[in-house]
């Protein structure tokens, strides 16, 4: 389905269950480097401690010949990027998005997470149209002091916060402007 900068992700068939699902994969060329890894792990147990209807659910993780992966709803309606590309969204459909994705971004910030990547390709839609946030990936505990990257400035830099951008310690504030953005 998709490669990002830690993972790919792959359609699969959950056959105890009779439906499609995303795995989420670590390469095996970055398993040698254990900071990816803690990433991909910190990622699975954030999204598990992140119950809410605007959140992509967890709903497996797992190792198979160490190499960690974690199970996903298949989000069949595309990203906020793929609806972009066929022009504006008319302002209900933006006023929605935007309520359903700043609700699910004050359980993670109330939850003292903060997702830091927030932009329209981390923004997948249902069969229904309704948008969740995804790709926890570089998502950081408010409270945590290290920096898994050992660099302050993560992200994507056309979504990101001025504070995000200089690299300057980011609340759920740098979140609620990337999604203004």
């Amino acid at each position: 389905l998709g490669r990002g900068g830690m993972a790919t992700v792959y359609l699969a068939y959950d056959p105890r269950f009779e439906r499609e699902v995303a795995v989420k994969v670590l390469p095996r060329e970055m398993l040698h480097d254990p900071q990816f890894r803690v990433r991909f792990e910190r990622e699975a147990k954030t999204i598990a401690k992140l119950e809410h209807s605007g959140i992509v659910p967890v709903y497996d993780v797992g190792e198979e010949d160490g190499q960690p992966y974690f199970v996903m709803r298949y989000m069949t309606g595309g990203t906020l990027s793929d609806r972009l590309v066929k022009g504006p969204m008319s302002i209900q459909d933006a006023a929605h998005l935007i309520d359903r994705v700043a609700s699910a971004l004050d359980e993670a910030h109330a939850k003292g997470f903060i997702h830091r990547d927030l932009k329209p390709g981390n923004i997948l839609f249902d069969r229904a149209g309704e948008p969740y946030i995804s790709d926890f990936g570089i998502a950081k505990f408010a409270q945590a002091a290290t920096r898994i990257t050992h660099s302050g400035i993560i992200g994507t830099p056309r979504y990101m916060s001025p504070e995000q951008a200089r690299g300057d310690d980011v609340d759920g504030r740098s979140d609620q402007y990337s999604l203004g953005v």
